[in-house]
C-alpha cells in the first residue's frame, strides 16, 4: 500500500510539539512542495505572509517574486549545462534588487511568519542574499521549501538545530507498529476488542491505522484466535501467543518487525481498544519519530498512549520484566516528549459502559 501523506494540520501539531522555530519542506520535483505551503500557510497566519517565491521558466530562466509587493526580478539564466536540473546559472542582479529587500521587509513586516518557496543552488551564488536569508531565521519563524541539493548554503539550512525538517519523499522514518491486543478483559467481562463498535469490531479501527500504508512494517499481537481470524480475513499480519505478560507482547512484537525489517529506527505501540484515536494524531505522532527519542500522546489529565519509542529503547523493550515499556518509560524521563490530542482519543474501552460512552463520539471522527 501507498505510503498515506501527512496532511498540514498534521505537519503543524508535529511542528509545535517539536518546539522548533522553523518549518522546512523538500523533496523531489513534483512531489507537492510548493502546493503543501498553500496549505499550511492559512492555518500559521491570518493574513498574507511575506516572503519570496521563485518561478521556473524551463530553457529560459528563473524570477524570484516579492510577495508583498509583486516586483520581481530574474535570479537565473539558461545555460548548455549537460547536468540534470543544473541548467541556470546565477544572475545576482535579481537577488540584489528584489530578493535582498524583499527578505529585509519581511524580517521588519508585522507578521510572525515569513516564506521562502523555494531554495536551491542559485542562491549559493549569491552571498549577500544567503546572509539576508539567514537574517531572516533570527528575525522571525520562516516556512521554506528546499530543493533536494547538495550545496553549502542548503546544507546550512537543513542542519540547523531550529528547523523542523519535512522530506515528502519519506515523510515518516523508519517506523514499525505493534497492535497490542492480549489482553484479557476482565473488567469488560470478555473479549472486548471484537465487541461491536460502530457496526465492525473494536479493535477493526486500530488495524485500519496499522494498514495505513504509513509502517515500514507492522504486527498485531494477540493471544485470542479470533483475533487472530479477524487479522488473516483482513489481511493484517498477526501472532498468536500464550504467554503471560504484557512485556512478553511487546517483545514478541518488537523481536518480529525486527526481523522483517532490521534497520527499524522506532516503533508504535498501538493500544487495540482506543477506538477513537485518529489518523491525524497518528500522522503527526510519525513525524516526530526519533530514534533517540521517546514520543507519547498526551492529554489534558496526562499522558497516555499510544507510545513511539526510538530505536534506542529496543534493548531494553526486548528485556522487559513482567510489566510493559512503562520501565523504560520511568527510566528514561528526559527522553520523553509529548504529542498534545484531544482527551476523548485517548480513552480505551475497559468496560461495557465506557464503550458506550465511546460510541457516542464515534460521529466526531
Amino acid at each position: 500500500m501507498p505510503a498515506t501523506k501527512p496532511t498540514a494540520r498534521s505537519i503543524i501539531r508535529s511542528l509545535e510539539a517539536s518546539r522548533k522555530k522553523h518549518l522546512f519542506i523538500t523533496g523531489s520535483r513534483g512531489v507537492g512542495k510548493s502546493r503543501l505551503v498553500q496549505q499550511l500557510l492559512p492555518l500559521l497566519a491570518n493574513g498574507p505572509v511575506p516572503g519570496i517565491a521563485t518561478h521556473v521558466t524551463p530553457l529560459v530562466c528563473v524570477t524570484l517574486q516579492d510577495l508583498s509587493t509583486g516586483r520581481s526580478g530574474i535570479i537565473g539564466q539558461a545555460t548548455q549545462s549537460p547536468l540534470p536540473g543544473l541548467g541556470m546559472q546565477c544572475a545576482q542582479d535579481g537577488f540584489l534588487s528584489v530578493g535582498i529587500p524583499a527578505l529585509q521587509a519581511a524580517a521588519e513586516a508585522p507578521c510572525a511568519w515569513a516564506v521562502l518557496d523555494e531554495l536551491g543552488y542559485l542562491e549559493g551564488g549569491c552571498a549577500p542574499f544567503c546572509a539576508s536569508a539567514e537574517a531572516l531565521l533570527e528575525a522571525k519563524r520562516v516556512l521554506a521549501v528546499l530543493r533536494k541539493q547538495d550545496t553549502p548554503f542548503l546544507n546550512r539550512l537543513r542542519s540547523r538545530d531550529d528547523v523542523f525538517l519535512l522530506d515528502l519523499d519519506v515523510p515518516c522514518s523508519a517506523v514499525g507498529c505493534v497492535v497490542m491486543a492480549s489482553g484479557l478483559g476482565r473488567r469488560f467481562g470478555g473479549n472486548k476488542l471484537l465487541a461491536d463498535f460502530g457496526g465492525q469490531p473494536l479493535i477493526h479501527r486500530a488495524l485500519t491505522l496499522a494498514g495505513s500504508g504509513l509502517f515500514a512494517a507492522d504486527i498485531t499481537v494477540t493471544r485470542h484466535a479470533a483475533v487472530q481470524a479477524l487479522c488473516n480475513a483482513l489481511d493484517r499480519p498477526v501472532l498468536l501467543h500464550r504467554e503471560p505478560n504484557r512485556s512478553d507482547t511487546v517483545r514478541l512484537g518488537l523481536t518480529a518487525l525486527l526481523q522483517q525489517f532490521p534497520q527499524l529506527q522506532a516503533c508504535l505501540f498501538l493500544p487495540g481498544d482506543q477506538p477513537l484515536f485518529s489518523a491525524e494524531s497518528l500522522s503527526s505522532l510519525l513525524l516526530l519519530a526519533d530514534p533517540h527519542a521517546i514520543w507519547r500522546a498526551s492529554g489534558n489529565h496526562g499522558a497516555g498512549s499510544p507510545v513511539l519509542f526510538g530505536r534506542d529503547s529496543f534493548d531494553e523493550l526486548l528485556h522487559l520484566t513482567k510489566g510493559g515499556g512503562s520501565e523504560v518509560l520511568q527510566r528514561h524521563p528526559d527522553a520523553v516528549h509529548l504529542l498534545p490530542c484531544p482527551d476523548v482519543e485517548l480513552l480505551d474501552a475497559d468496560t461495557p459502559a465506557a464503550l458506550a460512552e465511546l460510541e457516542k463520539s464515534l460521529s466526531l471522527f
